[in-house]
């Protein structure tokens, strides 16, 4: 383990052990840097885009080319919560939202019908998941995606009390049955409008808070994919993978994403196939580890999952670090879906997807 990750997994223990606590300090940024990054926030915000209207409706069953017709089963619930992101903010079709590619992608390999419920809401921070949880818990979903933290740290919200939330809401949905898989916070600092020094210390804070997720949602009894990616060194060199705004994903950028979160959901469910390190194996063998030196090694590592192994041991339990091969979208996502639900009504409001504006110390909403 090098240094910095010995670092960031002494900080992300510290963060979680305040949020097991019921400690509301840590915040995400020192006094000292509040100055020079209200400037920089400021400037961000002028170079970031906008983008207008909501995200695509994409509530629905999925799969149907996939299913077989003699199976009487009624569809896995697959259900969303976060923020703007797990909404599919920055695309214009509902098929090109991460909860319509999983829910595809995980039809195909289920060979079973999968039905999407989205409760994410553009702005969303860690607070707002147990209202969200209000929508989601009645459908009894099967298994969740939360994808969650960029706007925890924007806004400067405490680190602890936002990670106390997030263990809360996985806490919840895994009591009712469902299993978890949660996207950490991506890594901020490779949004072309940030610059230094906002851009050092979002990547430090993302890092930070996504290793601090991973602790509490595997001690919760879920399981974590890190998001670097997402907003990481291949979106940086890809300007493509962005949407119009550049800070939002594009269509491909949350194909990419998906493509990453899929192989994990499927494991969640018990469809992916036996681990091996043979040709065509489905990861890549890695050791067992505490699961805060787990948790910073993945926070730095795009695409890597971390879940339990082994019974708690205290405030200490061990976690499994995998780097699971993507698995490739269908095809013919579109011929995968039927229409969305036509009796439920949009998502959020206008005035939530709006021109970014300043927050608490001028930082945008995702």
């Amino acid at each position: 383990m090098t240094g910095s990750q010995a670092s960031r997994a002494r900080v992300a223990r510290r963060i979680a052990t305040a949020a097991a606590y019921g400690g509301g300090g840590l915040g995400l940024l020192g006094v000292g840097l509040a100055g020079v990054l209200l400037t920089e926030s400021r400037m961000a915000i002028r170079a970031i885009g906008v983008l207008d209207g909501d995200p695509p409706f994409a509530d629905g069953v999925y799969g149907e080319a996939f299913a077989d017709p003699e199976d009487s089963r009624p569809p896995l619930l697959l259900a969303f919560l976060g923020d703007s992101t797990a909404a599919g903010l920055g695309v214009q079709r509902p098929q090109e939202t991460p909860g319509a590619l999983l829910a595809s992608g995980l039809a195909s390999v289920a060979e079973r019908r999968v039905r999407l419920v989205n409760a994410a809401r553009t702005g969303a921070r860690s607070s707002d998941l147990a209202r969200q949880l209000e929508s989601a818990l009645p459908q009894r979903p099967d298994v969740a995606v939360l994808m969650i933290g960029a706007n925890d740290v924007t806004r400067h919200a405490p680190a602890a009390r936002s990670v106390r939330e997030l263990g809360e809401a996985v806490g919840a949905l895994v009591s009712a049955g469902c299993h978890v898989v949660v996207g950490t916070c991506p890594d901020l600092g490779t949004i072309k409008p940030v610059r230094p020094p906002l851009r050092w210390v979002a990547r430090r804070l993302s890092r930070q808070l996504a290793a601090a997720q991973t602790i509490a949602v595997v001690e919760a009894g879920g399981r974590t994919v890190s998001l670097g990616s997402l907003l990481g060194p291949e979106f940086a060199t890809r300007p493509e993978l962005f949407a119009a705004d550049r800070y939002h994903p594009s269509a491909q950028g949350y194909a990419t994403a998906s493509m990453a979160l899929l192989p994990s959901l499927c494991a969640a469910l018990e469809l992916w196939p036996q681990e091996s390190s043979e040709a065509g194996g489905a990861v890549e063998p890695q050791a067992v580890l505490p699961v805060a030196v787990a948790a910073a090694a993945a926070a730095g590592r795009s695409g890597t999952e971390v879940s339990a192994a082994g019974p708690a041991n205290g405030t200490w339990r061990w976690a499994t670090l995998k780097q699971r091969f993507r698995l490739a979208l269908p095809g013919g996502v579109e011929a995968g879906a039927v229409e969305p639900d036509a009796d439920r009504p949009p998502r959020g409001d206008a005035s939530a997807n709006s021109h970014p504006e300043a927050d608490d110390a001028g930082a945008t909403k995702r």
